[in-house]
């Protein structure tokens, strides 16, 4: 039976405008396991199966040590089994030491972002280590081959300068089709922004940008991927900002429906 490793990252260190994203991973584990909805993926695999979740717990961030140093050890020890990995943020600044762990067992890697921002600043509000920054690190230490970024719809003249000298292959939230697939050729890792999903569906981020896709069309791209999923992150729900725990249950549909096409393309 695969197996699928769950980490909690719980730090908003980098956020800017508002705190909050450091409470979402056990809010997310509480959707994910609640008796009022199933542990199926709509793939067909049984998340809630003995020993298919091995649930590392939260990252614990004190001591004076570099929360990066914590962040990137924690995942390259979950990842040592060998089994797919999710990490529950925290913000989106999070993605860099998580990739630069995952960067290191998989040589080829494509990195699949849904969001409404490209996080792609050199550095926002001069901070390098931003929420709004992490894709600009990934990409000048080429961590990945390919960054595909789908559902923006915040670009600015920087984030264009960025894709150009990045290569970065976007698709705006304007263009998304439905039923939309893309095309892999090596190991997919999915960086997941809760705020790229239109807020109707999920009110509880720090940044709502209108006018972004459904859950089900972010559903059918990721279950649309034919390449191993060896790893992802969910991140940027802030708690403090939901209405009645919809947009907990949104992510922990999504982890769901992520974690089933991990098992599905081992």
């Amino acid at each position: 039976m695969t197996k699928l490793s769950l980490l909690g990252i719980p730090n908003d260190d980098n956020s800017s405008y508002l705190k909050g994203s450091s409470q979402a991973p056990d809010p997310i584990r509480r959707e994910l396991v609640n008796d009022a909805y199933s542990m199926w993926s709509e793939t067909g695999v049984d998340l809630g199966a003995p020993g298919r979740l091995v649930d590392h717990g939260n990252v614990l961030f004190g001591d004076g040590r570099d929360p990066w140093e914590l962040i990137e050890q924690a995942v390259d020890k979950a990842l040592e089994p060998g089994h797919p990995l999710i990490c529950l943020g925290g913000d989106h600044a999070i993605t860099h030491p998580i990739v630069r762990a995952v960067r290191r067992r998989f040589p080829s890697l494509t990195i699949l972002h849904i969001d409404a921002h490209a996080d792609i600043y050199h550095a926002y509000q001069d901070n390098p280590r931003s929420h709004a920054s992490p894709f600009a690190r990934i990409m000048e230490q080429r961590l990945a081959d390919r960054l595909i970024q789908v559902g923006l719809r915040t670009i600015c003249d920087e984030h264009r300068a960025q894709f150009k000298r990045f290569g970065v292959e976007v698709i705006e939230a304007g263009r998304w089709q439905e039923c939309m697939q893309l095309e892999f050729s090596t190991p997919v890792y999915i960086s997941l922004d809760i705020d790229g999903i239109d807020p109707a569906f999920a009110p509880g981020v720090s940044h709502r940008e209108p006018g972004g896709p459904s859950p089900r069309q972010v559903i059918d791209l990721i279950q649309s991927i034919r390449q191993p999923i060896v790893a992802a992150d969910v991140v940027e729900y802030n708690p403090q900002c939901d209405i009645s725990n919809q947009t907990a249950l949104v992510a922990a549909k999504l982890v769901k429906e992520i974690g089933g096409m991990m098992v599905k393309n081992r």
